[in-house]
């Protein structure tokens, strides 16, 4: 520890100095000496990633002198938890890989419409009846509801215990969690367990992916005090399980539509002055800051919590794009940016023909390309960070967890970490390639998806025909395709300039190559296929 206080490296910063006869690390607080220690790590051959011993192995560290600290305090990474329930053991494995790459924020998005997953003990029911579903595979959103007499056996939970031995592996590498309970919109799970907190009164299911939105009752009564009664129980029972400073409420997506009928949610409106929903859904926002910070917490909430006006002191985690971010920091609220267009890791990587199914589009570059603070921002202090965020609707499993969060999540760790002036594409690419073969050694999963040729379809309305322009984010790639129903290799034709569909074909076919060797995964994808993109 430095005997002298470095101001330039800050709480988080750290100094990493490898002479031939000696490695010296040196830091403000502990935080940097876990830092530099994860830099040393990955100065180390890939081999010591691996879970069994390397015999006869050289381990050389090239010597370096770095000065290394974080741009922003709030690099974080969100697991949905609700939508597929992972294990207490692969919750801690992503926290230690979050932390490796200098993450310290560890969201943990824990209740939602498809499964409650802590315990709360004043509220037994909620782990009872809400973290469990009927089992169900397929789309998501394209699902049968549960049928009347079916079993609800899919799911699980955290017990306060399964918390604490979380809570305490997450602080051992510096990484604080952001506990989510979202409220009061997304609540399927909390109100199958408590129908008597709904406007409607149930019964209702836990949703097994089937579309409801709009349909079916999902959201606390704001007009039932006991709706209150209840959250006052599960945020004292979260506050006392997390150190951190922040609980996160939600309050996105809320669907109002059954308040405006409710008896109780028109007295309310009538007792406060409330005229629109928005207002009801501020009011119960208000509510909810006041539970927390009666806990010693600060509360923060997706950037809806902005409708109808912004409580107090809330941080607000703006993904609708980074107009919430920009109008709470003008309202000088503090800001995560977390733009679904730049960290929403549950979208597209790759063409979608090559793809497990998903929708939209989020490519490692533009995570990469992403830049937190805006130009409008009065005060770039306001902003404390960024984060990745991974809604799990379409990811069943834990391999699948890796490989949509990995490479991008490097990207954005960069992002959050590197000072602006540092970054470079080629050289992040560089780093990135070095970094994927020590998760090879590892047995991590990953997306290769950024060795991939991108296709997007044009439409030539003077001339009636499908163009079809490819690129690759690695510029150094070669593109090779066929329309003839044969598979490319390098003997193909090589991709130059925007293509004209030949007449009569019915299928293009693409693959990548580095070094005159394939390296992309080949992306099969019917000429129909390609007319209808051009449609949407």
């Amino acid at each position: 520890m430095n005997k002298a206080y470095n101001k330039q490296i800050g709480e988080e910063g750290y100094t990493l100095d490898v002479k031939p006869a000696k490695i010296t690390i040196q830091a403000n607080k502990p935080a940097g000496l876990f830092y530099g220690m994860q830099t040393l790590m990955q100065l180390l051959p890939k081999e010591i990633e691996s879970a069994e011993i390397i015999k006869n192995k050289v381990w050389s560290i090239p010597c370096v002198k770095i000065t290394d600290y974080p741009r922003f305090g709030w690099r974080g990474l969100m697991l949905d938890v609700s939508r597929h329930y992972f294990p207490k053991e692969v919750v801690k494995k992503y926290i230690n890989q979050l932390a490796k790459y200098k993450m310290n924020v560890f969201h943990w998005h824990l209740t939602d419409d498809q499964g409650w997953r802590i315990e709360i003990k004043s509220l037994p029911q909620l782990i009872e009846v809400g973290a469990w579903r009927a089992p169900r595979m397929g789309l998501w959103w394209k699902r049968d509801p549960q049928g009347a007499n079916e079993v609800a056996d899919y799911g699980g939970y955290y017990t306060q215990e399964d918390v604490k031995e979380i809570v305490k592996y997450a602080q051992q590498r510096f990484v604080t969690i952001l506990p989510e309970i979202d409220v009061p919109g997304h609540s399927l799970a909390a109100l199958a367990a408590y129908p008597n907190l709904s406007c409607t009164g149930g019964p209702f299911k836990v949703n097994v992916g089937n579309t409801f939105y709009g349909v079916d009752d999902n959201a606390l009564c704001p007009g039932n005090e006991e709706s209150f009664v209840f959250m006052e129980k599960v945020l004292g029972e979260v506050a006392a399980l997390f150190p951190g400073q922040y609980i996160h409420i939600g309050g996105d997506e809320c669907f109002k539509g059954f308040w405006k009928d409710c008896k109780k949610c028109k007295k309310r409106m009538k007792d406060e002055n409330l005229k629109t929903p928005e207002e009801l859904q501020s009011y119960f926002i208000r509510r909810m800051e006041n539970i927390v910070k009666s806990k010693g917490k600060k509360m923060m909430g997706w950037d809806e919590i902005l409708e109808g006006g912004l409580a107090p002191e809330a941080t607000v985690m703006s993904w609708r794009g980074m107009k919430g971010g920009i109008e709470a920091a003008k309202m000088n609220h503090h800001v995560i940016m977390t733009p679904a267009d730049n960290c929403y890791l549950d979208l597209y990587q790759g063409d979608p023909a090559a793809e497990p199914p998903t929708y939209s589009m989020l490519t490692l570059s533009s995570c990469y390309n992403f830049e937190p603070i805006p130009a409008e921002i009065p005060d770039p202090s306001l902003i404390l960070g960024g984060q990745g965020n991974l809604w799990t609707e379409s990811v069943p499993n834990y391999r699948h967890v890796e490989y949509m969060t990995w490479p991008r999540a490097f990207a954005l760790a960069e992002v959050f970490w590197s000072q602006k002036e540092n970054k470079g594409w080629d050289s992040f690419i560089s780093r990135m390639e070095h970094n994927l073969e020590r998760y090879d050694v590892a047995n991590i999963n990953y997306a290769r998806s950024v060795y991939d040729a991108t296709i997007k379809p044009l439409k030539d309305t003077v001339n009636k025909t499908l163009r079809i322009a490819l690129a690759t984010e690695i510029k150094k790639l070669d593109i090779y395709y066929t329309f003839d129903n044969t598979y490319p290799d390098n003997f193909s034709p090589k991709y130059t300039d925007t293509l004209t569909v030949p007449k009569g074909a019915d299928h293009l076919r693409v693959l990548t190559y580095l070094d005159s060797k394939p390296i992309g995964k080949m992306i099969t994808v019917s000429i129909k296929d390609l007319e209808k993109r051009t449609e949407e």
